[in-house]
């Protein structure tokens, strides 16, 4: 009976994540909210978006903010195996060539574009990338993982 009970739970727990597919989770934002998140290419049926070495992937992010912003920086982590490793962008400053225009204000909502070129030097391995729009104080507006494989 024990097994049957446990057999059910994981079927249970299964058949919700066939129906859900790709789960963009909040992985700490302070003083915003996304309230949609868009990778090119992505399908979101799957529980992992496919990168593809030698390409460029869209990232957008819709977000609100709870207080008024003076600046935005983006940090972008790869996750693998437990282990932060930092990804370095061309440009982190957010204000500049993402669609946001600094300062921001928490009564309207946001759209942030930004372009992550996958380059073939990366490994073939699923990785969670940990996308983050920090403040001028260092705190998370919004942080956003995906689920992600580099193929």
């Amino acid at each position: 009976m024990k097994q049957f009970v446990i057999f059910i739970l994981l079927w249970g727990l299964l058949a919700n994540c066939a129906v859900y597919g790709l789960q963009f989770t909040d992985c700490g934002s302070k003083t915003g909210k996304f309230t949609n998140v868009y990778v090119s290419d992505c399908d979101t049926t799957k529980h992992e978006c496919i990168l593809k070495r030698e390409s460029n992937v869209t990232i957008v992010i819709d977000f609100t903010l709870a207080e008024n912003v003076n600046a935005v920086k983006t940090v972008v982590h790869g996750k693998v195996m437990g282990v932060e490793m930092p990804f370095n962008l061309q440009n982190p400053d957010a204000c500049i060539g993402s669609g946001l225009i600094c300062p921001l204000s928490k009564t309207e909502t946001y759209v942030y574009t930004a372009v992550l070129p996958v380059l073939k030097a990366y490994p073939k391995v699923n990785v969670i990338v940990k996308w983050e729009l920090k403040d001028e104080h260092e705190d998370d507006i919004v942080c956003v993982e995906i689920p992600a494989k580099i193929q």
